[in-house]
């Protein structure tokens, strides 16, 4: 217990040096440029206090648990005899980017599930149902960018096996969400671009970073430096995508539901008449 206290104030000593000047800027702001006192000063304190504590935490798990865990479910996937059996190890084989489709699902799955559980999404999803009156579904938005984090990191994921360059794919990927963009509901375009933002935060980025570093460690041929990054710009940029075309098919479905009440009414006053 005690070695681990004496390891734990490492992470807490960078905690505080990155918080200080956060905090000197809101006290200063608070002291020098407004010139009242400090609100409810005991909560305040207490609320950097937490912060403090939860964040030097959350950078120990990262060293000590998810990027572990992200390197040994990438070394176990890519292992040639999880991919090929045991009986086929003696023989020459020839790899190729199908045989590893269990990553591609292991990325889309971690990729939703970290989405979902990302406080900041919750938070954006929160503000945006209550600003809308509740026409955007809290649900629905965190689905929808969670659809398009799974769909990203996958294709990502397929990327660092088959090396292609990195560039291509976000090029196209926003050619494609300008496309969108001119022809999206106006009210959905700043939310989506938002919703970009917000999953690359606390819980998703050290997951999904650290599968791409194990990745392209225990692929042959790969480059860690220049392949196992990337997967966070996939991250952002497909649930741009995903949450346009979620209000695009809400519309859709919302005109043609109007269009089938104006068409029955119409047949029943035909009818009437």
């Amino acid at each position: 217990m005690l070695d681990w206290l004496l390891h734990f104030t490492d992470p807490l000593l960078q905690t505080i040096w990155d918080v200080l000047p956060i905090a000197v800027i809101i006290f200063g702001f608070q002291i020098f440029v407004i010139r009242r006192p400090v609100p409810n000063l005991p909560k305040v304190l207490l609320g950097f206090f937490y912060v403090l504590l939860g964040m030097a935490l959350f950078l120990e798990g990262l060293q000590e648990a998810l990027f572990p865990l992200g390197d040994i479910m990438a070394q176990q996937l890519t292992n040639p005899a999880f991919i090929y059996g045991t009986e086929q190890l003696g023989q020459s084989l020839q790899v190729h980017w199908a045989d590893y489709y269990w990553v591609y699902l292991f990325a889309a799955a971690i990729g939703f599930s970290t989405t979902i559980a990302e406080p900041s999404l919750l938070a954006v999803a929160l503000k945006a149902s209550e600003v809308s009156g509740g026409t955007i579904s809290v649900w629905g938005l965190r689905v929808a960018v969670a659809v398009g984090v799974a769909v990203g990191i996958s294709l990502g994921a397929f990327r660092i096996v088959t090396g292609t360059p990195l560039h291509y794919y976000i090029i196209t990927g926003y050619v494609l969400v300008m496309i969108q963009t001119m022809y999206a509901p106006r009210s959905i375009i700043a939310l989506a671009y938002d919703s970009g933002g917000v999953t690359t935060s606390t819980v998703t980025v050290p997951l999904v970073a650290a599968l791409g570093l194990g990745l392209a460690e225990n692929i042959a041929g790969r480059d860690p430096v220049m392949d196992g990054f990337g997967l966070i710009a996939f991250a952002s940029l497909f649930p741009i995508m995903s949450v346009m075309a979620y209000a695009q098919l809400a519309e859709w479905r919302e005109t043609r539901s109007s269009r089938q009440r104006h068409a029955q009414r119409e047949s029943s006053t035909h009818i009437n008449q």
